[in-house]
């Protein structure tokens, strides 16, 4: 097979890399149908997230079952699958308790920006689809993967309810599904933060009934301008910047809630302001597992159609390109097809 390697800042390669084979009897080879660099991918290929050796990429995906180990049971060779980021078996105390990406025996994917991928504890992970997807839907399963799930547990973490305000602070693929998720929840105003047209256009598609484009002390002064200098309700931190958490804290009403899904990065929490703030803080890598059965139906039902982050796309053999599209900010999300 082939698939794609980061040998150091900026060096993206795909190359020729050995097939996936089974390992354990929980496994599940999948043919990539789909797959794309996310926001997160960027800390790595940036340097910030430092690494000391070549390492695979990728952690989005969708495919078609080829081989199953001997405990399978729940797929089956032929059928399409969407899987988390975050393997899971789906039975343990966390999973059951919805937390699937804490599962006691899951790990995090980091191999699927290739034209094969092991899925480990494939039943927990991966939720077929009653029949093969129309070429049409692919772009919005995919999300499901990780940015839709990911936006969609910022909202349920920042406790959107119906007839609530919701703000959300980041306007990447993740913040953008925010915004759809708080609309499918109910919210009745959504304030996205973006200073980007094309991005501004799509949140407001998405439902957003307001922009932000201020930073910073001007951006929350522009919130509580908007909600009678209240704060709002839910809050989706949906980036991992110090700057951005700060922000998002003292746009949360006194009461209200903040759900954080942004990978962190140089972010800490000060203890005395959350104290004083009183806001509810709720957040971690998204448990998509969770969401995921719920979400296909929302998106083959055509309820929602996330996939219109994806603007750019490229054949897999140009990962390098994706890269430096979403790093240079040319593009919000590629996706890339083998």
């Amino acid at each position: 097979m082939r698939g794609t390697m980061l040998y150091a800042p900026f060096d993206i390669r795909f190359q020729e890399l050995p097939d996936p084979v089974i390992l354990e009897p929980t496994d599940a080879i999948i043919r990539t149908v789909a797959t794309c660099v996310c926001g997160s991918d960027l800390w790595s290929y940036r340097g910030i997230t430092p690494f000391t050796e070549p390492h695979p990429m990728g952690h989005e995906y969708v495919g078609v079952v080829e081989e199953i180990g001997a405990d399978v049971t729940g797929i089956q060779p032929g059928q399409f699958v969407i899987g988390s980021f975050a393997t899971s078996d789906n039975t343990c105390p966390n999973c059951r308790n919805g937390a699937q990406s804490r599962c006691i025996h899951g790990n995090f994917m980091s191999t699927c920006q290739a034209t094969s991928i092991r899925i480990p504890l494939a039943d927990g992970t991966l939720v077929p689809t009653p029949d093969q997807p129309s070429p049409g839907l692919i772009p919005s399963l995919l999300t499901l993967s990780d940015v839709m799930g990911t936006g969609w547990y910022a909202a349920v973490a920042a406790q959107v309810v119906r007839g609530g305000t919701a703000v959300v602070v980041g306007d990447g693929a993740v913040g953008l599904c925010g915004v759809l998720a708080a609309r499918e929840l109910g919210a009745s105003r959504i304030i996205a933060m973006s200073r980007h047209e094309a991005r501004q256009k799509l949140a407001l598609e998405f439902g957003a009934t307001d922009i932000v484009s201020e930073r910073g002390d001007d951006g929350v002064e522009a919130v509580r301008e908007l909600t009678k200098g209240i704060g709002a309700d839910s809050v989706l931190e949906c980036v991992g910047t110090a700057e951005s958490m700060k922000q998002a804290v003292r746009c949360t009403r006194a009461g209200g809630s903040l759900g954080y899904v942004g990978v962190p990065h140089g972010v800490e929490l000060n203890g005395e302001q959350l104290f004083r703030a009183l806001i509810g803080v709720r957040g971690g890598p998204a448990p998509v597992r969770r969401f995921l059965p719920d979400l296909i139906t929302r998106v083959l039902e055509g309820r929602i159609n996330p996939g219109k982050v994806f603007d750019m796309t490229l054949p897999l053999d140009q990962v390098a390109e994706a890269y430096a599209a979403m790093d240079q900010r040319r593009a919000i999300k590629v996706l890339l097809q083998p």
